[in-house]
């Protein structure tokens, strides 16, 4: 129960954030972080991406006394935020290298006057003497330290000059000191309060599952086509694609851009000037997808990235969950896919063994066995990223990755298949690695097997009807389940205690069938409840007026709105200044700002096309969460038909066939529950159809066709039929 003070800071923060943010509630421990600081008291908030951890020290800044210094890692990071901060009307700035000596000296007079809430800095000019003149001038309110991960040596991005920041509470020792960061495990935590010299230090640690984040997983093949399917799965939305190296990125973006996707490469091979171009046209929306390594990402700010894809597996999992958490921060719905190869794993640890990384590296390979554990795993995604930070994580079907999605389908005997493979590793002495092994399994002639007589073991041929490739999949999950274990210089497979339990029948593993091609677009819950009622022709409107307002102001797209805040306005459809204003995301300097445009682009959309105003968007029910969605290739296709294209015109707009885009139009019939097939089928032969179907009943269409003497093909059947459905599910 909170004491009356605890009250009346959480009155306080509730009217700052709704007023400046026009947020109308705390996400999870937001509120807890933000009270310990208006309470001055030091802490560690640990929150993965897109929980809100900026708003911790910015919404306190509002409602305090004095100047909160930011100590941020990047240039870009500072000006994202202070960009945002002052689209919300808070006095903000920023002191970097970039700025002249004129624009120092005008923002270092507005701290001392009292005049800024909020000041970023990166560490080394924090700790400058005339940086700490200035802050001996000015009142300061706290430090926060964003990324606080850069501290430890034990993070995943761990930053010398973060070091120095144990100054911090000697030099002014009445401020308090507040960490936050998206990734920490305990160890780091740890390091992060001992490194900062916090004291009394309160320690917040969010649930590091993202729900909103659907995660695949996948073997790559050759060539970028499952990147290509990603992409066009999110046709006209934001995303990033990570390689290894600086070649690959280079070579992937130029084949984006060959094919028509609006792409643009980011690496530290890049000038400086090129990076910031790159950069800024991706925050602005001029190129959808970037491609980069993974110098890119610490200071995006961008809410609406709707994917992110791996083109190889990385370094560990807290660089993975904070590479793929750069997806979906405006709590959208968002997707994740890693593409790895088996060499990965080999090419980072060459890459760790050449660096100088010291005493480190010994949890670094640890890391990297715990990524490739992950990339082999048939358990929940979700419960897998949770359990590596510590938490344990109650679901049996999270709804949101390939395992629950049922898109890994499991192989029926793999007691008999694992016995197999596990059986030849045996039986070739424990000395040869996976190839070795999986040559063996198929039977190959290969002239080394020959020689040592491996063709007259019992396995051999053993698993001659399936492909060397699956077999080294099935060798990598057993190894990823602890059934077998690389070891020595070159990476032999042996057998561990669990593999003899499993060639004794005792123990079965988990494996899977070989991958299919697939589109990946089974649809999940999340995608339901963040569309649902949203009017997406109108949606499209306001994404273009967003764009046009941000060019002109020369800020990333999501400063002037997120797309939650879109898609709630394309759901409500508001008519008057006080109706926007309830719209998610919407306070008082947004709505003098951009409220008369976007209100008359609602207003003209709605006298347009005939539709109602002022929605009262229905409840969320379990019922509608569990309904099935069409495809994301269908969806596409829902604003032409929306707007009034025909199948032929959408499949020209798609690039699809028009076999192909015909189900798609049934999908939108079935989706959008429309009851009048006269746009697709005239009325007279709808009446035709509408009889047969009453003569021989709903159901197979052949019969139907033959009830109408084979004169009326069998996509406008389909058409009517769907419509006699959705009619009498209406009256039902």
């Amino acid at each position: 129960m909170q004491n009356s003070d605890d009250q009346q800071i959480a009155a306080q923060l509730s009217k700052a954030i709704k007023e400046f943010w026009g947020y109308d509630d705390f996400r999870p421990q937001q509120l807890a972080a933000m009270t310990a600081v208006m309470k001055d008291q030091d802490s560690l908030a640990v929150f993965p991406t897109g929980a809100g951890k900026s708003l911790c020290f910015q919404a306190p800044a509002v409602c305090r006394d004095g100047l909160a210094v930011v100590v941020s890692p990047l240039i870009s990071l500072m000006k994202d935020q202070v960009d945002s901060l002052k689209a919300c009307w808070i006095k903000a700035a920023l002191l970097n290298s970039s700025l002249s000596r004129e624009e120092e000296n005008e923002i270092a007079q507005q701290a001392r006057a009292g005049e800024l809430k909020l000041l970023y800095m990166a560490p080394e000019r924090l700790l400058t003497d005339a940086t700490h003149r200035l802050l001996k001038d000015s009142r300061l309110s706290f430090f926060a330290i964003d990324e606080a991960h850069c501290v430890s040596q034990w993070g995943h991005d761990f930053r010398p000059e973060y070091r120095q920041l144990s100054a911090l509470k000697q030099l002014y020792p009445d401020a308090s000191v507040h960490g936050y960061t998206a990734t920490a495990t305990a160890k780091v935590r740890e390091d992060i309060v001992k490194q900062l010299a916090q004291t009394n230090c309160q320690v917040l640690v969010g649930s590091m599952d993202r729900p909103n984040l659907i995660y695949r997983v996948a073997r790559r093949e050759s060539g970028i086509d499952q990147f290509v399917d990603v992409i066009n799965r999110h046709r006209g939305e934001a995303g990033i694609v990570y390689c290894i190296s600086r070649k690959e990125v280079e070579s992937t973006s130029a084949a984006f851009q060959q094919l028509g996707v609006t792409s643009l490469p980011y690496h530290a091979g890049l000038s400086a000037e090129e990076r910031k171009q790159n950069q800024d046209a991706f925050l602005r929306e001029e190129a959808l997808v970037m491609v980069a390594t993974v110098a890119f990402g610490m200071g995006i700010d961008k809410s609406n990235v709707r994917f992110v894809v791996h083109a190889g597996m990385p370094k560990s999992l807290e660089a993975y969950q904070q590479e793929s958490g750069r997806a979906g921060r405006d709590g959208l719905e968002a997707e994740c896919c890693m593409f790895y190869r088996a060499g990965d794993f080999m090419t980072w640890s060459r890459m760790l063994e050449q660096s100088d990384a010291g005493s480190g590296k010994a949890g670094a390979q640890s890391a990297l066995k715990a990524v490739a554990d992950f990339c082999n795993g048939t358990l929940c995604r979700h419960v897998e990223l949770a359990a590596y930070f510590g938490e344990t994580l109650d679901v049996k079907d999270c709804g949101a990755c390939d395992v629950c999605l049922d898109q890994l389908p499991l192989v029926e005997d793999a007691l008999k298949l694992g016995q197999k493979i596990v059986s030849c590793v045996y039986r070739v002495d424990q000395r040869f690695g996976a190839d070795y092994v999986a040559q063996v399994l198929t039977g190959s002639q290969d002239k080394r097997i020959l020689q040592n007589g491996h063709d007259k073991v019992s396995t051999y041929g053993l698993l001659a009807d399936d492909a060397k490739r699956d077999i080294r999949d099935w060798t990598e999950q057993l190894i990823g389940q602890n059934f077998l274990a690389r070891v020595g210089e070159y990476n032999t497979l042996q057998i561990t205690d669990t593999g003899r339990q499993l060639l004794r029948g005792e123990l079965t593993p988990r494996l899977l069938k070989p991958r299919q091609k697939t589109s990946g677009s089974k649809s999940t819950k999340q995608s339901l409840a963040s569309w649902e009622g949203v009017d997406r022709v109108l949606f499209e409107k306001l994404k273009n007026l967003r764009s046009e307002r941000a060019s002109a102001q020369q800020v990333p797209a999501y400063v002037v709105f997120s797309d939650a805040s879109l898609r709630d306005m394309a759901r409500r459809r508001p008519s008057t200044l006080d109706s926007f204003r309830l719209i998610n995301g919407v306070g008082q300097k947004k709505l003098d700002d951009y409220g008369e445009a976007f209100l008359s682009a609602i207003i003209s959309h709605c006298q347009a096309c005939d539709v109602t105003s002022d929605v009262k968007p229905p409840p969320p029910t379990s019922e509608s969460s569990k309904a099935k969605l069409p495809g994301a290739s269908a969806l596409l296709a829902f604003p032409h038909f929306d707007a009034g294209l025909s199948v032929v015109e959408t499949a020209k707009e798609l690039g699809r066939a028009e076999s192909t885009t015909m189900g798609y139009l049934n999908e939108y019939i079935r989706h959008q529950k429309i009851v009048d097939y006269t746009r697709w089928v005239d009325q007279e032969t709808g009446s035709k159809v509408e009889a047969a179907i009453e003569s021989v009943g709903p159901g197979p269409l052949k019969p139907i066709f033959l009830a109408l003497n084979e004169e009326v093909d069998y996509n406008k059947i389909r058409i009517v039929q769907s419509c006699l459905e959705n009619r009498q599910a209406a009256t039902t």
